[in-house]
């Protein structure tokens, strides 16, 4: 038997019921109803203070909900406590002992558990295996990078063959560059074992790289549930839009009626709207930064959808210009490729913002 084979379970779900739970007269999660599929990489995401963390902690036994229940495997867990849950959390902090060798603190929960010595021995081995660390068995916390010690805490998790794996933001004490190995290395061993897991960020990047489908929650609320693509491209309402990345957003009202209708900015500009578009009463037009163009003032627009403007400043990203451009009195994001021996648009200077009517969304919360 492998050793993935050796510490896999079969793939259940995590289906969240009707959940309400306060902390006196802070009701921090409000009629949470989520479906995880077996297998899946699912994400929490949210800022500081939306609820993620509570609803993750909920799930592992730490807090009880007022109303609702929590199913894993279709079978009802909310009564149990954290130990009967069959559930293994990663904390922010990897929580590691830090007078224990990388070998005891992985064996620690089988330990409590009362597995016997040999077999303690045998999943040990296998799940240091797993993160790449066997070679550090008998080193101390102390003695590993922060990279290292993630690992320690997710190889600690895993030797107690959960059926569900939670990590609570166990990315959020490494610096940039690891931050991007270990995602990686979090996903390939998510995928290698085909444990159904939940990770709670405030990272969108993180979520985007790393997770089938994202829970968007703010205020206690789940806003939108879907794939990043999807939560990127359709968002259901202004928060998830200026939450997964950068959003334009452009306040108006509709002028005219018929193919003669328009969208009046404030500050004097008119965009022609198709006399096929549907815009929601009180809508904003909300587009993306690199679905827009941006030309010379004196240029046609070739069809698409011109706004003047004015460049306000300018950012230098590498492979592309952010350009932070004045149409009218509000300012937008426009993101071109950098292309080496180009002029650059000057800040002050006149041009135009062109965007093809496919990449527009219309939002009205």
């Amino acid at each position: 038997m492998n050793a993935i084979a050796a510490l896999t379970t079969p793939a259940v779900s995590v289906d969240i019921e009707g959940v309400n739970l306060s902390y006196g007269d802070n009701h921090v999660l409000k009629n949470v109803d989520l479906s995880i599929q077996p297998g899946e990489f699912f994400a929490f995401l949210g800022p500081s203070g939306c609820g993620k963390t509570t609803l993750l902690r909920l799930i592992a036994g730490f807090n009880q909900a007022d109303t609702g229940r929590v199913l894993i495997g279709g079978k009802d867990i909310s009564g149990l406590p954290p130990w009967k849950r069959d559930v293994g959390m990663v904390f922010q902090s990897y929580a590691l002992w830090p007078h224990m060798t990388v070998a005891r603190n992985v064996a620690f929960g089988l330990e409590e558990r009362g597995v016997g010595r040999a077999e303690v021995d045998r999943r040990v081995a296998v799940a240091l295996d797993l993160v790449g660390l066997g070679h550090l068995a008998g080193r101390r916390p102390s003695q590993l990078s922060g990279g290292q010690q993630q690992r320690v805490a997710v190889a600690r998790t895993v030797a107690v063959e959960p059926k569900v794996l939670l990590l609570d933001e166990p990315l959020s004490n490494l610096d940039a560059k690891m931050r991007v190995q270990v995602r990686r290395e979090l996903r390939d061993l998510q995928q290698r074992l085909g444990l159904t897991t939940i990770f709670v960020t405030h990272d969108q990047e993180e979520a985007n790289t790393i997770c089938d489908r994202i829970a968007v929650m703010n205020d206690g609320v789940v806003q939108q549930v879907g794939t990043p693509m999807e939560l990127y491209e359709r968002p259901a309402n202004l928060f998830v839009a200026n939450f997964l990345g950068t959003a334009n957003i452009l306040d108006g009202r509709i002028v005219g009626t018929g193919g003669e209708r328009h969208f009046a900015i404030e500050g004097g500009i008119r965009l022609p709207l198709a006399a096929d578009a549907v815009v929601p009463a009180g809508a904003k037009l909300v587009f993306r930064p690199q679905h827009a163009a941006l030309t010379d003032a004196t240029e046609n627009a070739g069809g698409g959808l011109a706004l003047p403007c004015v460049v306000a400043h300018r950012e230098f990203l590498g492979a592309s210009v952010r350009y932070g451009v004045r149409v009218g009195t509000t300012e937008v994001a426009v993101d071109t490729p950098f292309l080496s021996g180009h002029d650059l648009y000057e800040v002050g200077a006149e041009a135009t913002v062109t965007l093809s009517p496919h990449a527009l969304i219309w939002l009205s919360v």
